[in-house]
């Protein structure tokens, strides 16, 4: 039986990357895929991108941030999850539950103790998903977006 997997974005799928697309009641509250690509691309050394595949079937989208300094203090290091896009009717199925655990596994092979992620608030946002999986609420804010913490 076919298991989700992550696969590097190359030039024979980062078409179908791109072509991930969230519920449009969610629109607002990720970037599309193409956005983060072009991050990725313009900050290789901290962006992790990957995509969701599960039996060779494009499902999602995730990137990774990787020691990134944390506002003003440079003793404040962090990594974790920068963008998660799942399609949207592909939600559901525990292809971002699978993509969370995937980070934190690799987070973990890199030394991380703790996994940070961002998040719109409000009621179409990820909150119940991320607080499901573990995350607690730092009480920072990052911009508009509450920070919450996993420890690994």
């Amino acid at each position: 039986m076919p298991s989700p997997r992550l696969e590097q974005i190359t030039p024979d799928n980062v078409l179908a990357a791109c072509a991930i697309a969230v519920r449009p009641d969610q629109e607002g509250l990720v970037a599309p895929v193409a956005r983060s690509l072009a991050e990725a691309y313009a900050q290789p050394a901290v962006a992790w991108p990957r995509l969701i595949v599960d039996d060779d079937r494009p499902v999602g989208f995730l990137m990774g941030f990787l020691g990134v300094q944390w506002g003003r203090d440079a003793t404040d290091v962090r990594s974790g999850l920068w963008r998660l896009n799942i399609a949207a009717d592909q939600q559901g199925r525990g292809y971002g539950r699978f993509a969370v655990a995937a980070l934190a596994d690799e987070l973990r092979r890199r030394g991380a103790d703790r996994m940070f992620v961002t998040w719109a608030p409000g009621p179409h946002g990820p909150e119940r998903f991320y607080r499901r999986l573990g995350f607690r609420l730092t009480g920072e804010v990052s911009g508009d977006q509450v920070v919450g913490e996993l420890a690994l």
